[in-house]
């Protein structure tokens, strides 16, 4: 029998070190069950782009933004699609520090509250993701800027928005979506109290049971279960979230993704807020006023 597709969960940062790698966990489908098989570190940006070379078939959601706003892409004029925005982007601004000033040029002049504006799909869940103009605090543009272009060059297929190698694909996660599902508001990372610490069990634990209803079970063992709830800082609890949205995207229509993304903003892949199973885009209507919020009207 052929072995189940390789699935990956990836918490990036656009800055890895040793101390704070880049954290995947790495499973396989055993029927209605992901089985967690490692999670390492990856010290550096090299170590991420030998992992997107691994030959296939493998199946990961990243915990990066696979696009950009539709307000900023259409002002700065960088194009109409997935790679055209990223290739742009980085003809423009060769260093990263290049495109926070190029995102603090912009955001100047527009009014207070829309200066980081975020894309659909960021708003598209009570969980709202940070936008993908923030290079500060949690920098996600540096996410987006590092990450995506070393998706892009490395020819993996991105669902909906770039075909490459059909044994490679990525999707866009975003790990506190799911856990949200799972614990509501509850903080679960960045602190070893106890709270935090019952937290990440109280996660795990209804990552077991299936408690978010993605039709898939959470299977690991004691020693992971330890090693991943004494992670105080939680990425690899997050590296597991994005390992079962990565899990239930590979089995959905269009790997999560709707059919009317826009392209060049992508989609964090996930069952509707509320609902069980089935990947839901924004209604016409709803991606009208969300655009308009966007954009500033």
């Amino acid at each position: 029998m052929a072995q189940a597709c390789l699935l990956l969960g990836v918490d990036f940062s656009s800055a890895p070190t040793v101390r704070k790698p880049i954290v995947v966990a790495r499973g396989r489908r055993e029927g209605a069950a992901v089985r967690l098989e490692a999670i390492d570190g990856l010290p550096t940006l090299t170590a991420f782009e030998r992992l997107l070379a691994q030959p296939g078939p493998w199946f990961g959601a990243f915990d990066f933004p696979f696009g950009l706003p539709r307000a900023f892409v259409a002002a700065q004029a960088l194009g109409a699609s997935t790679a055209a925005v990223i290739a742009a982007l980085h003809a423009r601004c060769p260093e990263r520090m290049a495109f926070r000033a190029l995102v603090d040029a912009w955001s100047r002049d527009r009014p207070a509250g829309r200066r980081l504006v975020h894309r659909a799909t960021d708003r598209a869940h009570e969980a709202i993701s940070t936008s993908p103009l923030q290079t500060r605090y949690v920098p996600v543009g540096f996410m987006y800027y590092e990450g995506l272009a070393r998706l892009v060059a490395a020819g993996v297929t991105l669902p909906g928005l770039l075909a490459g190698d059909p044994a490679r694909l990525a999707v866009e996660g975003y790990p506190a979506r799911l856990a949200h599902r799972l614990i509501g508001r509850r903080s679960y990372k960045n602190g070893g109290e106890r709270a935090r610490l019952v937290a990440r069990h109280g996660l795990l634990g209804a990552l077991e049971q299936d408690a978010g209803a993605l039709g898939l079970a959470l299977r690991l063992a004691p020693a992971q279960r330890k090693a991943i709830a004494a992670d105080a800082g939680g990425d690899r609890i997050d590296a597991v979230l994005c390992l079962m949205q990565a899990a239930w995207a590979e089995r959905q229509p269009g790997c999560g993704v709707p059919a009317d993304v826009d392209p060049v903003e992508g989609w964090i892949v996930g069952p509707a807020a509320g609902g069980a199973g089935r990947a839901v885009g924004p209604s016409a209507r709803r991606r009208r006023r969300l655009g308009a919020q966007a954009s500033g009207r």
